[in-house]
């Protein structure tokens, strides 16, 4: 990404972290250094609330001069797996981000993390501990009473050491035993209430393969490893702010290199849609949608393949700021900051999705004429194109009505209208089939109106966008709008997938678009004139035939419904 958008996305709104991080700054603190993180599980796809948090760092990294680590947190192989990781990388720079030479890995730190574990058991401030899962939920206690001892809290140190460096050479099952931070069992805060931090899991990891079946918990690695790294600020969303003390605590108690500050802030809902991974997974698995990249799901892969920039999605991020308060965001907004950068940068064209043929009874059977078309009415420096106008041409079964009422200003019998970029024409009369239905219109042209302007200086209220038989192709098109009709689909106590949007996607087939788009490349958004914002499936599409994916209509379709529900 050029420097200059990368200056213009880093100007965001004061915001209360760029706030801390300016006074611990001014004060001298970390030697005047930023150092960030964004360390995403490789167990699933990153969906746009993620896409807030890489802005957020990468962003604050930015804007003061410092440095924000890529860093996968992969410390349960059970889940994890490479192509999650490719999916991640691949997000990250699609966002425009770069976190320079080298990628960090959680599991760079298995020997040092072991370590820290035997200097805490050392201290006797952790111990190993035999009693099951079930077992320490029961002894963990309630928000309202304190928990009760483990019988093995007290274990000596000696063989606290003996057990765990047994653990660490495969001679247990899983689940035989864990290790714990030993910390207060009575402690209004439960996730003080001696966590696990190790526990047995005898399964070869992607990076380190066999080396170890035991493997660290999340809370022990995060904080060790933003120390390890030298991050001086730790950003995370809110539900980690109970965690905080024991993120601090373990930093203390096994004399990290240095002590980064955790912040947090409050993690991106939007309506209409779902964010938790818990249940896209359900919509994949039980096939509501085709998978992760489903236009229609929030992952960025999803929305990358419907059409959505990187620069939409950022300026969506620095729009709504971070705060300290849960919210939820209208998706409108997202689909308003998508709508400002296509409607800049998008070349237009012509395409008919539902297509009515007409026949042009004037025009030579073999002539054909090319007209010339602006790429974007806004940036003559965008240039023209040539479109091929002839006998046959196609327009929208909309736009055209045989009883017609008043205020219809669109093509009906007897009526004028106008070609885009084309001629004025008039519809003589309307061909069906034995059950009515309209197949074709017998139309004649005006050959004084080309460019659209007739020089005896008559007006028509109407204005068509078509596409010519020999001047267009035939393509599929995936009409995609919002996966669920309630603003919150999660506000009922019932299966959530109950207010799955029927009409979420529409498949039309024997669309048609202008020829110059044979060769589009995937995900290349363009303005289909009218009709709205669409590009190329970079999952669908073929040598065989193009799919294009709307993006997003030319206007919020949602915002007199939601008017009205209110």
């Amino acid at each position: 990404m050029e420097e200059e958008n990368i200056k213009e996305d880093a100007n965001r709104k004061n915001n209360f972290i760029k706030n801390i991080i300016t006074e611990d700054l001014e004060n001298g603190k970390n030697n005047g250094k930023v150092v960030t993180r964004f360390p995403p599980e490789p167990n699933g796809f990153l969906h746009i609330g993620h896409a807030k948090s890489i802005c957020l760092n990468f962003g604050i990294a930015h804007e003061f001069k410092g440095k924000c680590n890529l860093r996968f947190d992969d410390t349960n192989p059970a889940k994890e797996d490479q192509k999650y990781i490719d999916s991640i990388i691949s997000d990250v720079k699609w966002l425009g981000f770069d976190w320079g030479e080298k990628i960090y890995y959680a599991s760079d730190y298995f020997d040092k993390l072991y370590e820290f574990a035997v200097e805490l058991i050392k201290q006797g401030k952790a111990y190993v501990c035999s009693l099951t899962s079930e077992q320490m939920r029961e002894y963990r206690g309630t928000l309202t009473e304190p928990g009760k001892e483990s019988p093995d809290r007290n274990r000596p140190i000696s063989e606290n050491l003996d057990i765990f460096e047994r653990m660490k050479n495969g001679e247990f099952e899983d689940g035989t035993y864990v290790l714990r931070a030993k910390i207060d069992m009575a402690s209004p805060n439960i996730n003080m209430r001696d966590p696990v931090i190790y526990r047995i899991k005898k399964m070869a990891h992607p990076r380190t393969a066999d080396k170890w079946c035991i493997y660290p918990m999340y809370d022990f690695t995060h904080g060790i490893s933003d120390a390890l790294e030298g991050v001086t600020h730790s950003l995370c969303t809110l539900e980690f702010q109970d965690h905080r003390p024991l993120y601090d605590w373990l930093l203390d108690e096994v004399n990290s290199p240095c002590h980064p500050q955790q912040i947090e802030f409050a993690r991106m809902n939007l309506n209409y849609t779902v964010m938790s991974k818990r249940k896209l997974q359900k919509l994949v698995e039980n096939k509501y949608v085709d998978g992760w990249d489903d236009p229609r799901l929030p992952t960025i892969a999803g929305i990358r393949r419907r059409g959505y920039t990187p620069e939409a999605i950022r300026n969506f991020c620095n729009i709504i700021g971070v705060s300290k308060k849960e919210s939820r965001i209208d998706v409108g907004l997202l689909e308003n900051c998508l709508r400002d950068d296509l409607n800049d940068n998008a070349p237009r064209v012509m395409a008919v999705l539902r297509p009515l043929k007409v026949t042009i009874e004037n025009w030579l059977h073999d002539q054909i004429e090319e007209l010339e078309a602006q790429n974007h009415p806004q940036k003559p420096e965008m240039g023209t194109r040539k479109i091929i106008f002839s006998k046959t041409i196609y327009i929208e079964q909309d736009d055209f009505m045989e009883d017609a009422p008043k205020k219809f200003f669109r093509l009906a019998p007897g009526r004028e209208v106008r070609l885009r970029y084309g001629y004025f024409i008039t519809c003589k009369e309307v061909l069906k089939d034995k059950d009515g239905n309209i197949l074709e219109l017998i139309c004649n042209y005006d050959p004084a109106t080309r460019g659209g302007d007739a020089p005896d200086g008559r007006k028509v209220k109407g204005t068509l966008h078509w596409v010519s038989s020999e001047g267009s192709i035939p393509v599929s098109v995936n009409l995609y709008d919002r996966l669920f009709m309630a603003e919150d689909p999660e506000a009922e106590n019932d299966d959530f997938t109950k207010n799955i949007n029927p009409e979420s996607l529409v498949k039309l087939e024997g669309c048609r678009v202008e020829k110059s788009l044979k060769d589009a490349e995937p995900e290349k958004a363009y303005q289909f004139e009218r009709l709205g914002y669409f590009c190329t499936d970079s999952k669908e599409s073929s040598k065989e035939g193009l799919v294009f994916n709307r993006t997003v209509t030319l206007k919020d379709t949602w915002a007199k419904v939601s008017q009205t529900n209110k």
